[in-house]
């Protein structure tokens, strides 16, 4: 199994250790600061350090192959960002990230969209991959603006928009993007995910926890897959969502 979005940085070794036995053997960490940056771009940067040179060694000490997303979160928009863009460039073309993530936005403030388009063109000037955040608050309405901007600014078959729910779902289905259904305490409950998959079918779909400093549980994909396998869902179909098209999206 596959865990496509998590903050392993916010996370106990036991979590990892959990992880592999319930079967997850890959899982995708993404950047996200949970304390104010003070508009300071060397905070940034040494997070994404620790995250690229430090966590995937943690995790793999128990079984877990991490890889690494890394990007301006939209709670993290600093106004002189040339510094971590930079940064990127470099993991970029060194190719030590599978992606630009998280990304996106959350207040909808003029800041985070400029940044984020910046993004976006980055990624889709690189050929990278992006994951891209829809905020808890406002979903539905943020995320107008998130489809247009990302469907101005780059190829969306490069996207996945994550945290998608029942509310949000028919807003994205029919576009090119990939699908992030993110099984969470206060997002969405494995029944909703299954609801999801099961009236619009498997192949547009990643499983994730994204467990982070919030409420989480670092089992919820396997929990996810389990369910499905006990429903009699077809084994072709759960193994789509479970890791098939994340290894296809992500080129791993």
């Amino acid at each position: 199994m596959i865990d496509t979005h998590m903050h392993a940085d916010s996370r106990s070794s036991e979590d990892f250790d959990k992880m592999f036995i319930s079967g997850i053997d890959t899982a995708i960490t993404c950047s996200y600061y949970p304390y104010k940056l003070n508009n300071n771009p060397d905070v940034l940067i040494n997070h994404f350090d620790r995250i690229l040179n430090f966590e995937p060694k943690r995790a793999g000490e128990y079984g877990l192959d991490l890889k690494v997303a890394l990007g301006i979160h939209p709670t993290n928009a600093i106004s002189n960002s040339e510094a971590v863009f930079q940064k990127l460039e470099e993991l970029i073309e060194n190719k030590e990230i599978i992606a630009i993530g998280e990304i996106g936005l959350d207040e909808n403030t003029s800041e985070e969209q400029k940044l984020f388009k910046k993004q976006l063109e980055l990624a889709d000037e690189t050929k990278s991959k992006v994951i891209i955040h829809t905020p808890r608050k406002n979903k539905a309405e943020v995320l107008k603006d998130i489809k247009r901007i990302a469907l101005n600014s780059i190829d969306p078959k490069l996207v996945v928009i994550d945290h998608i729910n029942k509310n949000t779902i028919e807003d994205v289905i029919d576009e090119k993007f990939t699908i992030g259904l993110t099984v969470q305490p206060q997002k969405m409950e494995v029944s909703e995910a299954v609801d999801i998959m099961d009236q619009y079918g498997f192949d547009k779909f990643l499983l994730n926890s994204d467990i982070s400093n919030k409420p989480s549980d670092p089992l919820s994909v396997p929990r996810t897959v389990r369910t499905l396998k006990r429903l009699g869902y077809n084994e072709k179909d759960i193994e789509k969502v479970s890791h098939r098209n994340a290894e296809k999206f992500f080129d791993i």
